[in-house]
């Protein structure tokens, strides 16, 4: 297989993701329980979540609208259809999202590898009560979420790298 075949999985893989985070979401939406307990949320989120607050219904359908779009602008990269999108502006996304994906899988905006890491040895301290509670989200994070997230966002960075590689050898 071509080294730009290889790059397309990265378009491919990120289309699967969104379309796979999309479905979740949908499910959570239609009143699906599909890993809402296993949200690293504070305390008071997840009670709201796991009640269906309409606040929380209503942004399932929002992600899972967004994820329709991912699915469509990941495919846009390497699909001959995609042509009639800016090139910049489909390199502009996929950096983005690759970007914010791989920091919040790693942790620096609080959940992630860092983040799980700190609370399951006991350097950042679970919230008083809910200690048990934030152990196993903890865990969840660390061997669900976080590595999903770090592989879509490495999936989106491909594509993005392939874009901007196709950008640099057309005049």
């Amino acid at each position: 297989m071509s080294r730009p075949d290889r790059a397309r999985f990265g378009a491919y893989g990120a289309a699967v993701c969104a379309a796979a985070y999309g479905s979740m979401k949908l499910a959570q939406a239609l009143g699906a329980n599909a890993l809402a307990d296993k949200d690293p949320l504070p305390p008071h989120l997840r009670e709201r979540l796991l009640a269906r607050d309409p606040l929380f219904v209503a942004s399932h359908w929002v992600l899972a609208g967004a994820a329709v779009v991912g699915v469509v602008v990941a495919l846009a990269t390497v699909r001959p259809w995609g042509a009639v999108v800016p090139r910049r502006l489909l390199i502009l996304i996929a950096w983005t999202l690759g970007v914010f994906m791989i920091v919040r899988s790693v942790g620096l905006v609080g959940f992630g590898f860092v983040g799980d890491a700190l609370v399951l040895t006991g350097v950042r301290p679970p919230p008083a009560g809910h200690a048990d509670l934030a152990r196993t989200l903890a865990w969840w994070d660390l061997l669900l979420w976080s590595p999903f997230f770090l592989s879509w966002g490495v999936c989106w960075a491909t594509a993005g790298w392939r874009l901007g590689k196709r950008d640099r050898r057309t005049p």
